[in-house]
């Protein structure tokens, strides 16, 4: 296990990629892949509370993803409440805060309550937050962070000169947590897909081929090791960091 006094990102973002993949390897459907990441999901919280990480950020459900097989979409919803029911004690347990980042106007109300209720019982804890993007986009979070400022400057509550990064960030998902450091993607695709987009600005990618159920603790450390080996310049050279 990496130790806490290893130079460590904050904030972890993991785009989960690769279970439909691992599922046809093995001749199954594509749910049975979506099934058998949840255990890669476990495997994450655990090294990232283990590690001393303040925030991990999972996108399980893109808001492209609607466009997939019905019977497919239709399952990951069933799967969603399974694993909050089953697993949200535990985390409320272990100290993890839960919370779902996301347009949640699409999800049945059977769902939205079950994440409401999620998020209410963890709401205190503070050993790690657990953000679940679930029909999530970044330009979607982006044109609705704009949208809200617009709101307030119609309203009288704001000025166009008072908007600058710092104010577009109070906006955002994610505005109340360490900004995001380390981005994984798991099952061999080099690209963001549509994840965090603006808070990807500084944040370190790691690309990994292991499909995301294949994604276990020592993989997870395999990129942990790979940051810790990386130098954050954030516009400045070596040089100047060296001084």
């Amino acid at each position: 296990m990496t130790s806490p006094n290893e130079q460590m990102p904050r904030h972890v973002a993991i785009i989960m990629d690769g279970n439909g993949r691992w599922a046809r390897q093995r001749g199954k459907i594509r749910s049975f892949g979506h099934k058998a990441g949840v255990e890669s999901v476990r495997a994450a919280v655990r090294v990232a509370r283990q590690s001393g990480i303040e925030a991990l950020t999972l996108f399980a459900f893109s808001s492209e993803n609607w466009q997939r097989p019905d019977e497919e979409v239709g399952g990951l919803m069933q799967l969603f409440k399974m694993v909050l029911k089953s697993e949200v004690k535990k985390l409320h347990k272990n100290d993890v805060r839960l919370r779902v980042i996301g347009d949640l106007s699409r999800f049945d109300d059977d769902l939205v309550g079950r994440i409401r209720d999620s998020e209410a019982l963890t709401a205190d804890n503070r050993a790690l937050t657990l953000n679940i993007a679930a029909n999530y986009g970044g330009r979607w979070e982006i044109t609705r962070a704009a949208r809200q400022l617009a709101l307030a400057v119609a309203a009288g509550k704001l000025k166009p000169e008072q908007i600058d990064e710092a104010r577009f960030q109070q906006e955002t998902c994610l505005a109340q947590l360490p900004e995001l450091d380390l981005l994984i993607r798991t099952g061999g695709e080099s690209r963001v897909s549509n994840f965090l987009l603006w808070q990807l600005a500084y944040a370190e990618l790691y690309f990994t081929p292991a499909l995301w159920p294949d994604f276990n603790e020592q993989e997870f450390e395999l990129a942990l090791a790979d940051y810790a080996a990386r130098q954050r310049r954030f516009g400045l050279t070596s040089e100047q960091l060296e001084d």
